[in-house]
């Protein structure tokens, strides 16, 4: 069996989580291959609802194996704590396997991210302030702590002692705050050396194993392609990989290994942080959709930005990521509204953009524009097939795929994991 890979197809938070879950009964293994405790998936299963941060939406799912790879920056205090919550709730998380080669988030760079963020004032970039970034920048300069490095204690103290030799001089000398010491970094990490042990294992040659075996692994992404660090809405982005193939890198497993590519769109869109946004609305519609959506941030609470459905990035994720099949999510939110406007294409200084303009500025000054299509009134909440959308709700769903570059797949309908549309089957 392939490899199936699940991206955002928008700027995040489009129900990643329920589309992994919904799929997961009938995988052997979901892998978070990015990001890090920064992102936040919300799964209903019947009268329960989970908050997952860190570990992937295959955790909720009985005999699957959920994987933590080593594309996602980890931080050990969170990982245990979410761990003991879902045990209090009564779930097995006994199958969670860890990557040895996944970087580790240390105290000096928690700190490090929110100095930094309160210093750009203005031009802050909106981070969640958990060092998720300076942790990946300490991957790519080299003075990363991994999951492994945890069980040498004496590489572990000379790792810490490389990394805060100058990160305690900027800390202490220019934003005038006090720098974690060796001991103390070295103390906190080693704490967890026991209960993290028995978790890791070299997840690349588990995936591919599993692959030669015939079962099907999931790869999950973490934030979107629009906040990809390379096609992304730079610099207004995360610091890690997550399109289609970010989850190659983040997980070890070749291209020529995942042949199917499926894309989370909301009907409508969603931002948190700053940037570039649109079709952002500032008026009642903008707040109807955040709190009939109940658009909160599942890891920060922040109020996400809203606004209408962007068929221009939808088209650009379907091409970056080779889009196989769109899940569009959140359909009922979107009941009871006379009219529906889709973005179509862009107006940047009376020249039309029917694709993703080249450059950061033009996109910044982009204006939508709009097609508007009829709204429905009725509840669609028990819907399982097209047929038993209204006719304008299909209307809205066969519009929305002509325009985004990929069939769309299956359409969410309510919060449930039962409640979607299945148009096409996806695996």
């Amino acid at each position: 069996m392939p490899a199936i890979a699940i991206i955002g197809a928008q700027w995040g938070d489009e129900g990643k989580g329920k589309a992994t879950d919904l799929l997961g009964s009938r995988v052997d293994y979901v892998v978070k291959f990015n990001g890090g405790n920064n992102a936040g998936h919300t799964v209903v299963v019947g009268d329960q609802k989970y908050a997952l941060h860190l570990l992937p939406s295959g955790i909720l799912t009985p005999g699957c194996t959920p994987v933590i790879g080593n594309g996602v920056v980890v931080d050990l205090n969170v990982l245990f704590h979410e761990i003991e919550g879902l045990e209090a709730r009564g779930v097995d998380t006994s199958r969670l396997v860890v990557s040895a080669s996944a970087h580790v988030i240390a105290d000096y760079n928690r700190t490090v991210d929110k100095v930094t963020e309160r210093f750009l004032g203005s031009r802050r970039l909106g981070t969640t302030g958990r060092g998720i970034g300076p942790t990946y920048a300490d991957k790519m300069n080299r003075i990363g702590i991994r999951v492994q490095d945890i069980f040498d204690e004496k590489i572990l103290r000379q790792k810490i002692e490389g990394a805060l030799e100058l990160k305690g001089q900027v800390l202490t000398k220019i934003y005038n705050r006090r720098a974690p010491s060796v001991d103390e970094t070295l103390e906190e990490l080693l704490q967890y050396v026991d209960r993290l042990r028995p978790m890791v294992a070299d997840t690349g040659l588990l995936l591919n194993q599993a692959l030669d075996r015939g079962e099907t692994v999931l790869l999950e992404a973490g934030q979107a392609t629009l906040l990809d660090v390379d096609h992304g809405t730079y610099p207004f982005v995360t610091s890690s990989s997550a399109t289609a193939g970010g989850a190659c890198t983040g997980s070890g497993i070749p291209p020529m290994r995942m042949d199917q590519v499926i894309g989370i769109v909301k009907a409508y869109t969603t931002r948190v942080g700053e940037g570039p946004f649109p079709t952002e609305l500032f008026d009642e519609s903008g707040e109807h959709l955040r709190n009939v959506g109940a658009e909160f941030g599942t890891t920060t609470g922040r109020p996400r930005r809203c606004g209408w459905y962007d068929a221009v990035i939808a088209r650009y994720a379907a091409r970056v990521n080779g889009v196989t099949d769109f899940v569009l999510t959140k359909l009922d939110v979107l009941t009871g509204l006379e009219t529906i406007p889709v973005c179509v294409a862009y107006d940047v200084g009376g020249v039309r953009h029917d694709e993703m303009p080249v450059n950061q500025t033009d996109f910044h000054h982009a204006k939508p524009i709009f097609e508007h299509l009829p709204g429905w009134s009725e509840d669609i909440t028990g819907a399982r097939t097209l047929d038993d959308l209204p006719a304008n709700a299909r209307a809205y769903v066969e519009r929305v795929e002509e325009l985004s570059g990929s069939r769309i797949s299956a359409v969410g309908v309510g919060p449930d994991r039962e409640a979607t549309v299945v148009v096409h089957p996806l695996i």
